[in-house]
């Protein structure tokens, strides 16, 4: 009796441990096939020419992969209204455009990842993309990176910044200022566009600008200037934002005579311009000076690098506009299309 209750538990601990083994087999497979799955497409960025490009891509069948990286839908998505953008003749919310654009892309199969690159490898052989939790091996890939906010370097801003005062997106945070007072500082079309969505809840927005004259559009210029709630102050630079826990008001030096004037107010949108999402890629891509992606000279997207595409305002200092980042993105997946075709 003893024999044949041994003999099955040796056989049970036979079969446990072989399932155990398989398992492990099984896994291990698993995720070494993981890390050697190449993609058709990996596109990094959401926004505009990201999600354009992984429309293109996912339409001709390379089941494009989309790393959103640290801002999903992109400088868009903090956009009120967007009355620029063709086929929507009452303007949309730049949320809502481009949640539609990806449920555009995943309709035709576009796989999206939440995850940031730190990363790459564009030498010999697939392109490697590497990220905070996953690396991706690539034929082809699609910078669209985007650009990110200049800062002011003043006094005050990073104690300040963050819920206590100091903002860089009108739309995500003007509604906490209702009946207040604030500040944008910058003179283009960003800042005029922040001024303008403040005055629906603001009492008054001051707009500080270091020159006599906007530099945004002459339609946006005249409707920021015909604002009565926007109060214009021009030939002045922050000097410092002021406020033992919260912003109090900031103090404005006038850049021709030197004086400096404290104003009060309970907020300080600074809308200054962007710097480009280029250095993780800057060790095999070229930047210019300003750390844009330099472009092929007969192209809009192609790098120095055969198979990698640049699409947006990662790339682009001079247009900067939704139609155009979208315009980008789709010669981006033609190209990329095109060149997995070849390798064929």
């Amino acid at each position: 009796m003893e024999t044949k209750t041994g003999k099955i538990k040796f056989m049970a601990c036979t079969v446990g441990i072989s399932f155990i083994l398989l398992l492990k087999k099984s896994f291990c497979y698993s995720i070494f096939t993981k890390m050697n799955e190449v993609e058709k497409v990996v596109i990094v960025g959401s926004g505009c020419a990201g999600l354009t490009a992984a429309i293109y891509t996912s339409r001709a069948a390379l089941l494009p992969l989309v790393i959103g990286g640290p801002q999903p839908g992109g400088q868009l998505t903090m956009t009120n209204e967007v009355e620029n953008f063709p086929g929507f003749p009452n303007g949309i919310n730049g949320f809502e455009l481009m949640a539609n654009m990806r449920l555009q892309a995943e309709h035709f199969g576009t796989r999206f990842v939440d995850d940031e690159v730190k990363d790459v490898d564009f030498g010999k052989g697939m392109k490697k993309i590497i990220c905070e939790r996953n690396t991706y091996l690539s034929q082809t890939v699609i910078v669209a990176t985007g650009a990110s906010p200049k800062l002011l370097g003043v006094k005050g801003e990073k104690e300040f910044f963050g819920g206590k005062g100091v903002s860089i997106c009108a739309t995500c945070d003007g509604a906490f200022y209702r009946g207040k007072d604030v500040a944008v500082v910058g003179g283009g079309d960003t800042a005029c566009e922040e001024a303008l969505f403040l005055t629906n809840f603001c009492a008054k927005v001051y707009l500080i600008h270091r020159r006599d004259t906007l530099r945004a559009s002459k339609p946006m210029e005249k409707r920021t200037l015909a604002n009565g709630k926007i109060i214009p102050l021009w030939d002045s630079i922050v000097d410092e934002i002021i406020g033992p826990e919260k912003v109090s008001g900031i103090r404005v030096e006038n850049v021709k005579n030197k004086s400096k004037t404290e104003i009060a107010c309970s907020g300080v949108f600074i809308a200054i311009g962007h710097t480009p999402n280029s250095q993780q890629f800057a060790k095999y891509l070229h930047l210019d000076d300003d750390g844009y992606f330099h472009r092929k000279e007969d192209s809009f997207v192609e790098t120095n690098v055969g198979g990698v595409f640049v699409a947006g305002d990662c790339a682009d200092k001079t247009y900067r506009q939704a139609i155009t980042s979208a315009g980008t993105g789709a010669m981006a997946a033609i190209l990329a299309e095109k060149y997995i075709c070849k390798k064929i």
